[in-house]
């Protein structure tokens, strides 16, 4: 039973090298290897004159206008449209490293969260936060949720 505990880290981190390998093999060469050329991309359940009202840009991404390009265009299967967002320059190494990344100053992180919160402001019309605080009284569970919570706005996952 020892045995079998001690090999499911290690498969995890298998499966992860090989995934990062297979990105790396699949884009080298491409150009989009680097960070801040990889468009992020959401899409919206509006349509296109919605998304880009009088040509200006949803609130959360206008913010970041001087640091990023953004794109739309009609979502496959007339779905609504895909807004797309990428850095201007490419993000240095060194921010976009998973101690970076997990301190929060990843820029591509505030793209994402821009993103996303364009996103609910065009289709909801607000930006849906969850309740502060999650308990009556401070735990470590609660406190680990809200650290997940805080960065997963950033990294596009929980």
């Amino acid at each position: 039973m020892k045995r079998a505990l001690w090999m499911v880290p290690v498969a995890a981190a298998g499966v992860a090298a090989v995934r990062k390998a297979g990105a790396a093999a699949h884009g080298a060469g491409t150009g989009d290897d680097r960070a801040g050329d990889r468009w992020l991309t959401v899409t919206v359940n509006r349509p296109e004159e919605d998304v880009r009202r009088d040509g200006k840009l949803p609130e959360p991404l206008e913010r970041l206008a001087d640091r990023i390009d953004v794109r739309t265009r009609p979502a496959p299967g007339d779905r609504g449209t895909e807004l797309a967002a990428r850095l201007k320059a490419p993000a240095p190494p060194a921010a976009t490293s998973v101690p970076a990344r997990l301190a929060g100053q990843d820029p591509r992180q505030d793209v994402r969260r821009a993103l996303r919160e364009a996103k609910a402001l065009l289709e909801a019309g607000e930006i849906m936060l969850p309740d502060s605080p999650p308990t009556t009284r401070p735990t470590p569970g609660g406190r680990l949720v809200g650290l997940i919570g805080r960065r997963s706005g950033g990294e596009g996952v929980l």
